[in-house]
């Protein structure tokens, strides 16, 4: 049957069957929403389309909800095990020069009173030079994006930092600072250990080594060997420590 003939059975007109889609392929959108929601996995489709904004794409709100919702990337409050969305990214390239690539983490203690201490440690994975170990009794994302500042005020910004997905690293402050200022915040790569029987938490260590591994000396060297009597007296016992690992490193 021909389709004039085809379409008169129908009862539809001729061009409906000829049409074509202006709208451009979804390909490319597709594939940066979903590199997007693999580094930051607990964005929703607004926040990933601020992002797709920055980047200079020209499209509105409504279309990315319909591709976010079309690729099951929904957030959940309560995620199943083994059933992790997120997928593994490229392998990271070492840093080649200094201020390239930070690592930054958060270590915990506490005061000779049992009062709780967090601790912001930042290190430089090309040179190992600690540029801050900042203690505080508690930390949201705007204390950290002042620690940030007050630093990189001192050596310079970083074009890299690798972090986890921790609450203060993800939050809109450490967000709209990382985009003034040009820094990419490489978050740490949910999804299956590559080997068996490890928990998602050991896959985080090695996924971010060089902040683990400055942790593990500063632990051993600093705070099982010291007793903190004030947040003061940390501070300046941990700064003492820090001056003296630089130049040993």
């Amino acid at each position: 049957m021909s389709i004039r003939k085809a379409c008169s059975a129908l009862r539809i007109d001729r061009s409906l069957y000829t049409y074509k889609s202006k709208r451009g392929d979804q390909a490319a959108l597709k594939h940066r929403i979903k590199e997007i929601c693999e580094t930051r996995v607990r964005f929703g489709y607004r926040r990933v389309h601020v992002l797709l904004l920055r980047e200079g794409w020209a499209v509105n709100q409504k279309r990315i909800r319909r591709l976010y919702n079309e690729m099951g990337l929904q957030l959940r409050n309560k995620t199943p095990k083994r059933r992790v969305k997120a997928k593994l990214r490229d392998d990271r390239t070492e840093a080649t020069h200094t201020n390239q690539v930070w690592a930054m983490d958060f270590v915990h203690d506490q005061l000779a009173t049992g009062r709780k201490l967090r601790i912001l440690t930042i290190v430089d994975t090309f040179s190992r030079y600690s540029p801050a170990t900042d203690p505080r009794f508690s930390y949201r994302g705007e204390d950290v994006v002042q620690t940030l500042e007050r630093v990189c005020h001192e050596v310079g910004y970083p074009k890299t930092i690798r972090v986890d997905n921790g609450s203060e690293f993800i939050s809109r402050d450490m967000d709209l600072w990382a985009y003034a200022n040009d820094v990419i915040l490489d978050f740490s790569r949910p999804g299956n250990p590559p080997f068996g029987g490890a928990s998602l938490a050991c896959r985080a260590m090695n996924d971010n080594a060089f902040i683990e591994s400055f942790n593990g000396s500063f632990r051993s060297e600093c705070l099982n060997a010291n007793w903190f009597m004030s947040l003061d007296d940390a501070r300046e016992k941990l700064e003492a420590w820090r001056r003296d690992y630089n130049p040993v490193s």
